[in-house]
């Protein structure tokens, strides 16, 4: 049983929460509270397994509240949001660089047209939030000057260019995304593409959030658009990306793979396929097996492959499976993947030049 507390400041929504959490016999809501002062008392006396939080509440709101939890009683925590505007998901995605783990769309009634679809989200999310059981909160205090964490990287054996950097995450990834990011300087020679799990209508204010730190400019990916070093590219809700060796991101409605649309996967092999070992291929924290394998299939095409640490994983479910594979090249934190890629598209290009 999956004990759950729910955070909530209006009656009716957590009314709504409660009937559709209760309404599965895996999950049992141990509580409601309306503030974030109420939450980190119920937290200490409760215990629960998971919590769903809000984010505008009085006294205290969502994001102070789950920035102490995870200092005090780290708990998986769940953002519950009513609006999907890009503005308000950015707001929400402060709980996530907080510690917060996902974020879903609350269920709007009964009668919704949608609400069916975003209860199942929901109750999927808490129970597959439950199994981390290990919550790290990344913070940029344990970061390291990052000039003095990698060594340049070794590529006499491959002086090629980098034509494109596809970077696939899940559970635990946005913070990662925007920890690396924001460390690549603005003139960085490459595109990079990105795959990141998340609820559907989160990711515009996904890509917003980005934009706040990173010295590159971050864009919801479209189709047919030509890749330009020192851009990013996000994979926008319900289509896989690809790239054509011409240099053009493709969209499509294939079949989901691994249950995901886009998927990791997709990218990878796409990528491996158009641009051989030109390529980086970089792994992070997540649940389940998306893109190990063709991690593996980059590697074995030529390209650099990374994979984060289990260390600084939430969950090492996705680089796990990669590094069994024999699929990276190098296991690294986050912040040295960053200092790695610089190095590495640096290396590559003068290399090239020289050439």
């Amino acid at each position: 049983m999956i004990r759950v507390l729910v955070v909530e400041d209006s009656p009716v929504a957590r009314e709504l929460l409660v009937y559709i959490l209760d309404a599965d016999p895996e999950i049992k809501v141990i509580g409601t509270v309306s503030n974030g002062i109420q939450a980190l008392q119920a937290v200490k006396e409760k215990t629960p397994d998971v919590i769903t939080m809000d984010i505008h509440m009085p006294q205290m709101d969502g994001f102070e509240a789950t920035r102490k939890i995870m200092e005090t009683s780290p708990t998986p925590i769940v953002i519950v949001t009513a609006s999907l505007d890009p503005c308000a998901v950015e707001t929400s995605f402060r709980a996530i660089e907080a510690g917060a783990l996902a974020i879903v769309a609350r269920p709007q009634g009964l009668g919704h047209p949608q609400f069916e679809s975003h209860a199942r989200e929901l109750i999927k999310t808490v129970k597959l939030m439950s199994e981390v059981k290990v919550v790290r909160r990344w913070t940029k205090a344990r970061l390291a000057p990052l000039t003095t964490l990698v060594r340049e990287i070794d590529v006499k054996r491959d002086p090629r260019e980098v034509q494109v950097v596809a970077i696939g995450a899940s559970t635990g990834g946005p913070v990662v995304l925007q920890t690396i990011l924001s460390a690549l300087p603005k003139d960085f020679l490459a595109p990079v593409l990105i795959v990141q799990h998340i609820a559907a209508g989160f990711t515009v204010g996904f890509v917003e959030w980005l934009n706040q730190t990173s010295r590159l400019p971050v864009h919801l990916a479209t189709h047919g658009e030509a890749m330009l070093s020192g851009h990013v590219y996000v994979a926008p809700d319900g289509f896989h990306m690809g790239v054509r060796a011409a240099g053009q991101i493709t969209l499509n409605h294939d079949a989901a793979e691994h249950g995901l649309c886009p998927s990791v996967s997709f990218l990878f092999r796409s990528v491996a396929e158009a641009y051989g070992g030109k390529t980086v291929g970089v792994l992070l924290t997540g649940m389940g097996k998306d893109g190990a394998a063709e991690l593996r299939l980059m590697k074995e095409r030529g390209g650099v492959t990374f994979a984060q640490d289990a260390e600084s994983s939430v969950v090492h479910g996705m680089p796990g499976e990669a590094i069994k594979l024999d699929a990276a090249t190098y296991v690294l934190a986050p912040e040295k993947i960053a200092v790695a890629l610089q190095n590495l598209v640096k290396s590559n290009r003068k290399s090239s030049h020289a050439a």
